[in-house]
C-alpha cells in the first residue's frame, strides 16, 4: 500500500501552489473558488490538495513534508534555484542521518529536500 494523497491546510493557497509547480514539479488540476483549494498532481500521480483556512494554523514543531532527489547534485540544485528566488533556505545542504539534504520553512510548513546516501 502506498500513499497517494496529502491534504495541506495554508495560510496562501497562491504561494503554496507556486511553490509545488515552480520547484517540485506539480502540475495543477484544479482549482476551486478564489484559490480555496488547489488540486496539484506530480508523475507519480500523487495528489497534494492546498487548502486555505481562515482560522490560525499550527502545525506540530516537527511535523514536515520531504521531497527526495535522485541525487546530491539535484539536492544541491534545488537549494541554490530555491535560494536565487528570494526564499529563505536557511543552512545549506549538508549530512543529516542517512542522507544529505536541507530543512526550510515556507511560512507554516516546514519542508525536507535530501538525498538519501548508499
Amino acid at each position: 500500500m502506498r500513499l497517494n494523497h496529502l491534504n495541506l491546510v495554508v495560510s496562501d493557497v497562491q504561494k503554496f501552489t507556486d511553490l509545488f509547480t515552480h520547484y517540485f514539479e506539480f502540475k495543477c488540476t484544479e482549482t476551486k473558488g478564489d484559490n480555496i483549494i488547489v488540486v496539484l498532481k506530480n508523475e507519480e500521480d500523487f495528489t497534494l490538495v492546498i487548502m486555505s483556512s481562515k482560522e490560525k494554523i499550527q502545525y506540530p514543531s516537527a511535523f514536515h513534508i520531504g521531497f527526495m532527489q535522485e541525487n546530491i547534485e539535484a539536492v544541491n540544485q534545488l537549494y541554490e534555484n530555491l535560494k536565487t528566488s528570494g526564499i529563505d533556505v536557511g543552512h545549506e545542504p549538508r549530512k543529516i542521518r542517512d542522507s544529505y539534504g536541507f530543512y526550510f520553512t515556507f511560512d507554516n510548513i516546514m519542508i525536507e529536500v535530501g538525498h538519501y546516501i548508499d
